[in-house]
């Protein structure tokens, strides 16, 4: 494992790593280095080769040179002559030397780094954006993470236009850069990222003689500064590399090209450099003062509104920073003094002056005010106003200005506005009761509107008579253009036109906001179209539905209303989003619509497309609740293909497959009339650029349905590939996401848009969680499940081989030795069914090998994200290293282990950090023997049984440890079984003598060496059902 870093030295940004040692520190070692002089090479330092080696592989479009690399010192701290790992996912033992970090001084260190071009930190950062980790054992360390935020900070830069051309004089000569202006909430913003460094951030200095020098704010700036001038030049592009005839000219294409460099002669470049600076000194001084310009629009008074040439005005006042609320008019500031008293700053006038010529050059009255002697404002007529309202204000706004505008026009009071209403008339009901799709074409007549009062061609008309883009209207202004006038006159002249219910749906939810110039105000529909739409928008309940016949569960009564929710969208051919916590059923509420489809007389088949991890659970869950549903497994070498799996596909009511085998089969799949396609898990066709999320889109089905147990809304880029699945086009493009939702939401934060994604995508999702008031009523305190997985061929042909071997020695064997065979041979299964790694004891990799892990990696996934607590028990103690190993470097977070070799204070220390620390580890390891008594450990919602102990009464005793007084929340134990093998067959066993478990199965696993011959024979075998692959 290799903990990511990223430091700035010597002005420029450079990555190390750290890494576990291989070996002990060698007795003495720390008192030696204790003494030390010169500096030595840090033992967690990672070599450079390895270091860009894992980088490239992790990062696409990454490429690094050899020439890169570099050792620097690094000022560490220190404890006892050793420097303190920056994490505990870098130490053997159970917490990092916490209690050594406030004893601990900074001492240089050697690290070897690799070296960052501009290009490259974007490329890097950019990857480390929100993660956790760049790849799996590749871990994002905490100064990485916040040079990523700073990347968002500068983008955001860019993508506002905050930014100026400068020309910089280095050792090399002249260079052109890009470079950041920062005002207002960008400056702000600017110190709360200098307050948050990381001190790593900062670590290298020039020798190892003195500590690093320099401030958090100018590290910072110098890193904003690269990172902005390297963003304006990637979307800039480059510029034919012609000759330059002056200077000027150079300096201009130095701008496009990536290194910036200026040729021209050293004089000629000076001069230019003074006239950049001076060019740029008003900005330099507005940016500086503890004030800025605001301009407000102020409305006529009553006596000038009947004078319609100049009865605006536009007024000019000093803002403070600190204090927003504090406001003076420009005609005081000019008087000099007493603005200087107000705002605590002097020069006043001068900045006052240097802002109004920035502005001059926005908004061309002020240009024109500067022509009089002290400027405080100018008067404009209704055009003028709307001009100031429409282009100037804006463009002041985003160059830094303060702009006050009138209520309502700002929408914090009544805005009025030309704008139009959808009316639709329900189509006749088709005989089979369902509503339309979304590809159903119904028709729309526009209403023109004045906010709730309908007009009438005749008023329209004498509105354009007025000429007027500002027009005062039952005591309020109502801005409208010749354009909306003209697009709204052409409306009455058009008959009602044929609409996709899509472009309904999209207006009604407010994604779609314009029609041609005008506002789109809403829907207003008649019928069961306006029935549905008002439940879509949260005005209306949908009715909860009575079980099918033949499911053989009680719903609980959140289940009942979610599978009810899935047949309402379903029976207006609208896809659903079921993103229900872990654990609350969505298989089942899933199941309980298929068969309400079948009881229906829908004969065609469904198709469930979900992680080769979850088939099992699928076989499984459909044998049990739906048993009704004939259900076919499309998997493994003798799947069926071409007529053969067509004519299997008819004859059964469910088709499970994985996403494996959608891509690898889509052509069969294509072929298929579904009634309903089911993807579980959904998260795997976030991108929808892949081929598995393209094939997703591509399969035909009446009814879709998306299953997830992540927070689909933390996730906004993901949003839209689910959605484009379920209900194609509602979203819109993919480009219109971007620039609609993505870009506002991310580069800015934007309130409005998230709120609007929200009502556009909220009917469509459905989430509880496990706290939610109306669901945990309905909840058991303990909810225990069967976790079905598979295993991949590794393991199977493994697992024949044991066989093998043992029915040999079995055969041969009696007594004793018989017993010893058996439990030795049940012993090797059961790692087998684990982890080949755990039998070969041979230390490879441990990813892509195990059904299992699999499994518990893709549930760990929806635990970590929800914020919630698991613990996960094996009686392997070579196994919990395996797990606690893998689930470290798929994470990159600390995971706790505890087996019998962990002392009784390090046991406690790790109780006590699971228990206690807000942020401390979310996962706990724990081999059986060492932690399945005496542990309260209550803080887990999650309790996972990776290997069966065979003995309920043990199994019970270890879910105490979450389980227990104390605990506040609903305990969800899952215990895995791979079917197809030993763990199926005796867990079957097992449970059909539930109610005398205890006796029949004594204390551990001897009672199966009791069985016969044949009996074992029966249990161990390996049956088609186990390989996943």
């Amino acid at each position: 494992m290799i903990l990511l870093h990223a430091a700035l030295a010597e002005q420029q940004l450079r990555v190390w790593g750290e890494s576990a040692p291989t070996s002990p520190p060698r007795r003495h070692a720390a008192a030696r280095a204790a003494r030390r002089v010169e500096p030595q090479r840090s033992p967690y330092d990672t070599d450079a080769s390895r270091l860009s080696a894992a980088l490239v592989d992790a990062v696409p479009g990454l490429s690094i040179a050899g020439g890169d690399a570099e050792r620097r010192v690094a000022w560490l701290p220190t404890v006892a002559g050793r420097p303190l790992p920056s994490s505990p996912l870098l130490t053997a033992g159970a917490s990092a030397p916490a209690d050594g970090a406030a004893a601990s001084r900074l001492v240089p260190w050697i690290l070897s780094t690799v070296a960052l071009s501009p290009a490259q930190a974007v490329i890097v950062l950019c990857a480390a954006v929100g993660r956790d980790t760049l790849a799996p054992g590749l871990v994002v360390s905490k100064d990485l993470a916040f040079w990523a935020l700073v990347l968002r900070f500068a983008g955001a830069i860019v993508a506002r236009e905050r930014f100026l051309p400068g020309i910089v004089e280095t050792e090399d000569g002249w260079r052109a850069r890009w470079t950041p202006v920062l005002d207002g909430a960008d400056a702000q913003r600017r110190l709360q990222l200098a307050s948050a460094m990381p001190g790593a951030c900062r670590a290298f200095s020039r020798a190892a003689a003195a500590p690093p020098r320099g401030s958090a704010v100018e590290a910072l700036d110098h890193v904003v500064a690269v990172l902005v001038d390297q963003l304006v030049r990637t979307a800039a592009g480059a510029m034919p590399a012609l000759k330059p005839e002056s200077g000027h000219e150079a300096w201009l294409r130095a701008l496009a090209f990536r290194e910036g460099v200026i040729d021209g002669a050293p004089a000629d470049l000076a001069r230019l450099a003074a006239a950049v600076r001076e060019w740029r000194r008003p900005v330099a001084v507005s940016s500086d003062a503890p004030f800025r310009l605001c301009f407000r629009l102020e409305e006529p008074t009553d006596e000038a509104k009947g004078n319609g040439r100049r009865p605006w005005s536009v007024s000019y006042l000093l803002q403070a920073r600190r204090d927003p609320s504090l406001l003076i008019p420009a005609a005081k500031a000019w008087e000099g003094h007493a603005a200087e008293r107000l705002l605590g700053a002097p020069r006043v006038r001068e900045h006052l002056l240097a802002s109004l010529g920035q502005a001059a050059g926005l908004c061309p009255p002020v240009e024109q005010s500067l022509h009089g002697p002290a400027p405080s404002g100018y008067t404009t007529d209704t055009h003028g106003a709307h001009a100031f309202l429409t282009q100037s204000a804006a463009a002041l706004e985003q160059a830094g200005f303060g702009v006050l505008l009138p209520s309502w026009w700002t929408g914090k009071g009544t805005r009025l506005r030309l704008g139009v209403r959808a009316q639709v008339r329900s189509p006749k009901m088709k005989e089979s009761g369902a509503g339309v799709g979304l590809e159903e074409l119904v028709h729309v007549d526009w209403q023109v509107a004045l906010g709730d009062d309908a007009l009438t061609p005749a008023e329209l008309k004498a509105l354009a008579k007025m000429k007027e883009p500002l027009v005062r209207l039952r005591g309020q202004w109502v801005h409208m253009t010749a354009e909306e006038i003209h697009a709204a006159l052409e409306l009455w002249r058009t008959k009602p036109s044929a609409t996709p219910m899509r472009d309904v749906l999209r207006i009604a939810l407010g994604a779609t906001t314009t029609r041609g110039p005008l506002a789109v105000e809403g829907v207003e529909a008649t019928g069961w179209i306006g029935e549905v739409l008002e439940r879509l928008e949260g005005h209306g309940g949908f009715r909860d539905l009575p079980p099918p016949p033949g499911l053989q569960a009680t719903l609980r009564p959140y289940q009942q209303r979610g599978y009810s929710w899935l047949a309402f969208l379903r029976a207006w051919g609208l896809g659903a989003c079921l993103a229900d916590d872990m654990g609350l059923g969505k298989t089942v509420q899933t199941l309980c619509l298929l068969l309400a489809e079948r009881s229906a007389g829908d004969e065609r088949p469904a198709l469930v497309v979900c992680p080769t991890s979850v088939i099992g659970n699928w076989q499984r869950e459909a044998e049990r609740f739906t048993p009704a549903l004939k259900a076919l497994v499309h998997h493994g070498v003798g799947r069926g293909r071409g007529e053969a799996f067509l004519k299997a596909a008819r004859e059964h009511a469910v088709v499970i497959t994985s996403y494996a085998l959608l891509l690898r089969d889509l052509e069969h799949f294509g072929a298929v009339g579904w009634s309903t396609v089911v993807l579980d898990e959904a998260q795997n066709i976030k991108n929808p650029e892949t081929k598995q999320a393209r094939s997703a889109r591509a399969l035909p089905a009446a009814h879709r349905i998306a299953l997830t147990g992540t927070p689909v809304e933390n996730n906004v880029g993901d949003l839209w590939s689910i959605m484009e699945f379920l209900n194609p086009g509602l979203l819109g493009s993919q480009a219109e996401f971007k620039r609609t939702f993505f870009v506002p939401i991310h580069a800015s934060r934007d309130a409005a848009a998230m709120a609007r994604l929200r009502r556009l995508t909220g009917p469509f999702v459905l989430r509880r969680l496990k706290t939610d008031r109306s669901v945990i009523a309905d909840l058991p305190e303990k909810m225990e499940m069967k976790v079905f997985c598979t295993l991949t061929r590794e393991q199977a042909s493994l697992y024949q081989a044991v066989l093998s071997d043992a029915e040999k020695a079995i055969a041969k064997a009696e007594g004793i030795e018989r017993k010893g065979v058996v439990l030795a041979t049940l012993s090797k299964l059961k790692q087998v069914c684990n982890h080949p790694a755990q039998l070969l004891a041979d230390n490879s990799p441990i990813p892509g090998r195990s059904g299992k892990l699999a499994r518990v990696t893709e549930m760990m996934q929806e635990v970590i994200e929800s914020g919630e607590r698991a613990l996960v028990f094996s009686q392997f103690a070579e196994m919990g290293a395996l797990l606690t190993t893998h689930l470290q470097e798929t994470f990159g977070r600390e995971v706790l282990f505890l087996h019998g070799g962990v002392p009784r204070g390090q046991r406690e220390r790790m109780v006590e950090r699971f228990q206690s620390e807000p942020d401390g580890p979310r996962v706990f390891v724990l081999s059986l023997k060492a932690g399945g008594t005496g542990l309260n450990l209550t803080r887990a919602s999650h309790v996972f049984h990776f290997d069966r102990w065979w003995n309920p009464a043990v199994e019970a005793q270890a879910t105490d440890r979450a389980f227990r007084i104390g605990q506040t929340r609903r305990v969800q134990v899952h215990k895995l079984v791979c079917l197809g093998t030993l763990e199926e067959k005796i867990d079957a066993m097992i449970e059909s003598k539930r109610g005398v478990a205890e006796q029949v199965v004594g204390t551990g696993e001897g009672w199966l060496t009791e069985l016969s011959t044949a009996e074992l024979r029966h249990v161990l075998a390996l049956r088609p059902e186990a390989v996943g692959e």
